[in-house]
C-alpha cells in the first residue's frame, strides 16, 4: 500500500494501550498501523508520543456574551490556539438569540466558522428562547448533525423547569444530549444584591457571590429533571464537591448523567481574584474557582471516573475596554465581562500536572481529552488512533520543559502565565493535514470542515423509570417523551 504520509518510530498511546508502531495515512485517514511503513513524506516521531488529537468540547468562539459583547477570539484565532494546544477538532457553541430560529442561528455561525477555522468543528446549540416554533424546528438541527444542546439555569437566559423538561424531552426523542450550566439564579441574585448593598464591589467578591450551594442545588435539580424523563444530561464545568458527588450518585443509580470539570478549577483558586488592583478581573468566570481542598476532591473524581472530560471553557475577553472593561474600570464585579481563556493551555496543563506528576495515567489523559468526548458527542472517526479513523493526531515531546507565556489566541493575557510545565504538543494533524509542525503554523484558515455528529452513545446505561409517565402504572395515560 502507498501512503501520503507516514509517522515513524513514535510511541502510540490510546485510551487503552501504549505501543511502538508506524502510522500510514492515506486520503486523510489512518490506513495502516504497523512496523516498517514508509512513504516519500515522513514525520520522524522517535522519542515522542503519538496521541489522538485533542477534542475541545467546551469553548466560546465568535459568540456574543450575555452583555452583548463579542468574544475576543473568532474561528481563526480560536482554532489556531486550539491546534497549538494539541487539539485536532473542537465543538464551540452556536448561541440562539431571542427571536432567532434554529436554522437562522446555525447559518449565522456557519458564516463565522467556515471561512476561518483551521480545524474541523461542530456546534452545541445554545437554546435561550424555547418557543413552540423553536421546539418544532429542533429536528432540523439533528438533520444538520447538531446533536447536543445547552441550556442555562442562571443569567437572564435561564430556563424554568418546565422549559428545561421540554428541551430534555425533545432531545431524548431525537438521540441528542442536553448540556446544562447549573447554578441557582435566585440564590446568586440574593447573595450578589447583599454584596453590592454592603459596598463589596471589587473583583474578588465575584467568587463568594456565587456560593457552592448554588451549583450543588442546581445540579441536583437538573439531575432530577433528567431522571424524570430518562433523558441524557451533560453537566458542564462542575466546580464543587457536592456537584461531583451528585453526578457520581446519579450514575451509580443508573441515570444517564455525565459531567466535566475544567483546568481552572484544578489549578486556580478564588484567591486569584484577590490580586492587586484590577488584576483579579482576569479570573472572573462562572462558576468561580473554589479552594485548594476542592481541587483535591475534583482530582479524586477524575481518578474515579466521575468526569467524562476535562475541557477549557475558553471564554476570551481581553483585559481592556473592548473586553473585560467594556462597561468601564470603575464598576462592580457584576459589570466586568465574565470568562477566561484556556483553549491552548488545557492539554499541556493536564499532561504536565496530571500525567507527569502521576495523578492520572497517559491512557486516562487520552480518554478524558479525546476518546470519550468523541464517543459521547457522536464524533465518529475522531478521538482514536485506529485504521479507518480520521488522521487527527498530536505528536508530543513528553520531556520538553517550558514556561507558559503568550498563547496563539487573540488574547492579551494567559491566566497560567509563568507556570513551569513538562511536555508539549509539537505537531498536530487534522485529517492528515499538518496544521502545526514542530511548533510552527502550517495550516490555512478555512481548511477545517463541519462535523456532522451522530446521536449520543448510551451503550451500557440502563436509565431510570418514572411510574407516573408509564401507561402501565398511570391508568393508561401515554405522555412520556
Amino acid at each position: 500500500m502507498s501512503f501520503d504520509l507516514v509517522i515513524k518510530g513514535g510511541e502510540i498511546a490510546t485510551a487503552e494501550a501504549r505501543y511502538h508502531a508506524d502510522i500510514g495515512i492515506k486520503d486523510g485517514k489512518i490506513a495502516a498501523i504497523s512496523e516498517g511503513l514508509s512513504a516519500s513524506d515522513e514525520i520522524n516521531a522517535q522519542g515522542r508520543l503519538v496521541l489522538p488529537g485533542g477534542i475541545e468540547t467546551h469553548c466560546h468562539i465568535a459568540q456574543e456574551s450575555g452583555m452583548g459583547l463579542m468574544c475576543t477570539d473568532d474561528y481563526e484565532s480560536g482554532s489556531r490556539a486550539a491546534a497549538f494546544g494539541g487539539n485536532a477538532s473542537f465543538v464551540p457553541f452556536a448561541a440562539q438569540r431571542k427571536g432567532w430560529g434554529v436554522l437562522e442561528t446555525l447559518e449565522t455561525y456557519d458564516g463565522r466558522a467556515a471561512p476561518k477555522s483551521y480545524l474541523d468543528w461542530g456546534y452545541h446549540l445554545i437554546i435561550s428562547d424555547p418557543t413552540e416554533a423553536v421546539l418544532a424546528e429542533l429536528p432540523k438541527a439533528f438533520e444538520r448533525g447538531v446533536t447536543s444542546f445547552k441550556v442555562f439555569m442562571t443569567y437572564d437566559i435561564a430556563l424554568n423547569d418546565k422549559q428545561f423538561l421540554d428541551i430534555l424531552s425533545v432531545a431524548k426523542t431525537h438521540g441528542a444530549i442536553t448540556m446544562v450550566h447549573a447554578e441557582n439564579r435566585d440564590m446568586i441574585a440574593w447573595t450578589t444584591a447583599r454584596m453590592l448593598a454592603a459596598g463589596h464591589t471589587e473583583p474578588k467578591y465575584h467568587a463568594p457571590s456565587r456560593p457552592a450551594a448554588a451549583e450543588v442545588e442546581a445540579i441536583n435539580r437538573a439531575i432530577s429533571l433528567a431522571r424524570m424523563v430518562d433523558a441524557p444530561l451533560f453537566i458542564v464545568h462542575v466546580s464543587t464537591e457536592g456537584g461531583a458527588e451528585a453526578v457520581r450518585k446519579a450514575r451509580r443509580e443508573g441515570a444517564k448523567v455525565f459531567a466535566e470539570t475544567c483546568p481552572h478549577y484544578l489549578f486556580l483558586t478564588a484567591n486569584d481574584l484577590d490580586r492587586p488592583g484590577l488584576e483579579g478581573a482576569k479570573y472572573i468566570c462562572s462558576p468561580p474557582m473554589r479552594d485548594a481542598a476542592t481541587q483535591d476532591i475534583l482530582w479524586d473524581h477524575i481518578q474515579r471516573g466521575t468526569f467524562e472530560a476535562v475541557t477549557s471553557d475558553h471564554a476570551p475577553f481581553s483585559f481592556d475596554e473592548k473586553g473585560k472593561f467594556a462597561n468601564g474600570h470603575d464598576v462592580p464585579f457584576t459589570k466586568i465581562a465574565n470568562g477566561m481563556p484556556g483553549i491552548e493551555m488545557r492539554l499541556p496543563l493536564m499532561f504536565s500536572e496530571g500525567v507527569v506528576k502521576g495523578r492520572i495515567g497517559l491512557e486516562r489523559f487520552v480518554h478524558l481529552t479525546a476518546t470519550n468526548p468523541a464517543r459521547l458527542f457522536g464524533m465518529r472517526g475522531k478521538g482514536v488512533i485506529a485504521v479507518g479513523a480520521d488522521a487527527d493526531i498530536a505528536i508530543w515531546d513528553p520531556k520538553e520543559d517550558w514556561v507558559a507565556g503568550e498563547c496563539h489566541d487573540d488574547m492579551d493575557y494567559n491566566p497560567f502565565e509563568g507556570w513551569r510545565l513538562t511536555g508539549r504538543p509539537k505537531t498536530v494533524l487534522n485529517r492528515g493535514r499538518r496544521v502545526v509542525e514542530d511548533g510552527a503554523l502550517t495550516g490555512k484558515p478555512g481548511d477545517g470542515r463541519f462535523i456532522a455528529r451522530a446521536p449520543v452513545d448510551l451503550t451500557g446505561f440502563g436509565g431510570t423509570h418514572t411510574p407516573e409517565l408509564n401507561p402501565a402504572t398511570n391508568f393508561g395515560a401515554d405522555i412520556a417523551p
